[in-house]
């Protein structure tokens, strides 16, 4: 696999990770306890958060805090702590769980939630993994998602919608989460959604991303059509980044599908478009962004699309605007 040496220079030697599951929150109120895989470098002090939010998909635990170990096992061997809750959504669940739930059967709003209830038990996560006491920076919180987790990671950077059930506007924007990386995200709602998006899945129909302000990154494949879903083809994916205010970047990958590659999990069959050399881009992007937004002055971001642009080879494009821009 070829990799930007000037990227890999940048974001540093990837360090021994440090993966602990499952570590579970009581949850009053909730079904089930909260259950969390934590990843982090084995070193270092002042650990910047990543909260990751699974999507859904065909496999049994991709949709849990077992999925998505390419994204996690990087960001962690690059100097991030990873919390990936399973969501009630997970099929791991589903033997458990009423099926007539007025969320079922993706559970939006516990979705966000649950992220929520991770900020707020910080220091009980940092307890049950004894090796990272004392090595988190609170301050410093990210969210990340794919798919269904990028509509709840919308919904934490402040994108709104209406409860189809009683249609009061529904605000879960967490302060405390100072940036994003939307993966493959649902785009707006409205005449944007098919009739079967529409019936299955209505909480779609009013998202409303004008008052999502919080930085973040919106990572769209040109080829992710989600049919089943939208009419507007791979363009709805973009929409985070169109229809949002403040300063928010775009990464296009040229020949992305749904899976961008495979970043869900290490070859799984449900990935369209299996490609190392895609994941290989989403991770040391978002990491280098991410790195920036929660660092502030530090010059990842710029070295990795510097990179980019000059690589004959590329496997997308960045675009960005500011926070002034309409």
């Amino acid at each position: 696999m070829r990799e930007s040496t000037h990227t890999a220079d940048v974001l540093g030697s990837p360090t021994p990770v440090l993966s602990v599951s499952p570590v579970t929150l009581s949850s009053p109120g909730r079904p089930v306890d909260l259950q969390l895989r934590v990843s982090a470098p084995l070193t270092g002090d002042g650990l910047p958060v990543i909260l990751l939010s699974h999507g859904q998909g065909h496999s049994n635990h991709l949709s849990s805090l077992n999925g998505y170990g390419p994204l996690a096992d990087y960001w962690a061997a690059h100097g991030f702590v990873v919390v990936q809750p399973t969501h009630l959504s997970s099929t791991t669940l589903n033997h458990v769980l009423d099926p007539n739930h007025p969320e079922a059967p993706l559970y939006w709003r516990s979705r966000a939630r649950d992220m929520t209830r991770v900020l707020d038990r910080l220091d009980a996560v940092e307890a049950a993994v004894p090796q990272l006491r004392g090595r988190l920076d609170h301050d410093k919180v990210a969210v990340a998602g794919h798919s269904m987790g990028g509509h709840t990671a919308s919904l934490l950077l402040g994108a709104r919608l209406t409860d189809p059930h009683d249609g009061t506007e529904v605000n879960l924007a967490e302060p405390r989460i100072k940036a994003g990386v939307l993966l493959a995200a649902p785009g707006r709602g409205g005449d944007a959604v098919t009739p079967f998006g529409a019936e299955n899945y209505s909480f779609l129909l009013t998202t409303d991303f004008s008052e999502m302000t919080t930085p973040a990154l919106v990572v769209a494949g040109d080829k992710d059509g989600s049919a089943h879903l939208t009419v507007r083809g791979p363009e709805w994916h973009t929409d985070p980044y169109l229809l949002s205010p403040g300063r928010k970047s775009l990464l296009t990958l040229f020949g992305g599908e749904h899976g961008l590659g495979g970043v869900s999990g290490y070859d799984v069959a449900e990935t369209t478009d299996e490609s190392p050399e895609r994941v290989a881009a989403v991770q040391r992007l978002t990491s280098a962004y991410l790195r920036s937004e929660l660092f502030p002055g530090d010059s990842a971001w710029q070295a990795a699309r510097d990179a980019l642009a000059a690589d004959p080879h590329a496997q997308g494009r960045v675009e960005s605007k500011e926070a002034d821009s309409e």
